[in-house]
């Protein structure tokens, strides 16, 4: 039974999506939340982010609407290092702690500012030590930033003590289609 479970994927820019009206953001909740709502009805108790603008900050959004709906779900932010937030643009900020003032736990892994790449490693070895699986939004075949995660959580997975659960993009293709299909039938 998975109750605790790492939320990650690619962040925005990997994407090409530079704003908060981009359409594909709608997509990749509606997504995150079919997956989240069956891990829920499966005994889901926390989701975990590292609080990366993109897919994570998103699949937060998503975590507190099904908060409505199933109360007892919480969200958690494990930060790399503090300050994450400190170079981006005010815009991402003031977004980025609008999640961080709504989520159950905030903390970071390294308890200094950033101070080189061993620290997100660190945090991903953190999270995976403390969650029962992963749910990543990725392709094999469009590589980015999630390889790493992805590779370290598969070492687990080998072992048999972890799960990887994967949104890929067929499984976009996939919301998109829902999200027109529901877009067309509330016009009609």
């Amino acid at each position: 039974m998975v109750k605790t479970i790492l939320l990650s994927g690619y962040k925005s820019h990997e994407l090409g999506i530079w704003d908060q009206k981009h359409p594909g953001i709608s997509v990749i909740k509606l997504a995150l939340e079919g997956r989240l709502r069956t891990l829920l009805d499966e005994g889901l108790q926390w989701v975990i982010i590292g609080g990366q603008p993109g897919v994570e900050l998103w699949g937060a959004e998503v975590v507190f609407s099904l908060k409505e709906e199933f109360p007892d779900l919480k969200l958690g932010v494990l930060t790399p290092f503090l300050e994450q937030e400190k170079n981006w643009k005010e815009e991402r900020q003031d977004y980025y702690n609008s999640i961080i003032d709504q989520a159950d736990f905030v903390d970071a892994v390294s308890k200094k500012p950033y101070i080189g790449p061993w620290q997100f490693k660190a945090r991903d070895e953190f999270s995976l030590d403390n969650t029962d699986a992963l749910l990543l939004v990725y392709d094999e075949e469009r590589e980015g930033s999630p390889k790493f995660l992805k590779a370290a959580a598969d070492k687990r997975t080998e072992r048999g003590d972890y799960a990887v659960f994967m949104i890929t993009m067929y499984d976009l293709q996939t919301a998109a289609e829902e999200l027109q299909e529901r877009e067309r039938t509330d016009f009609y």
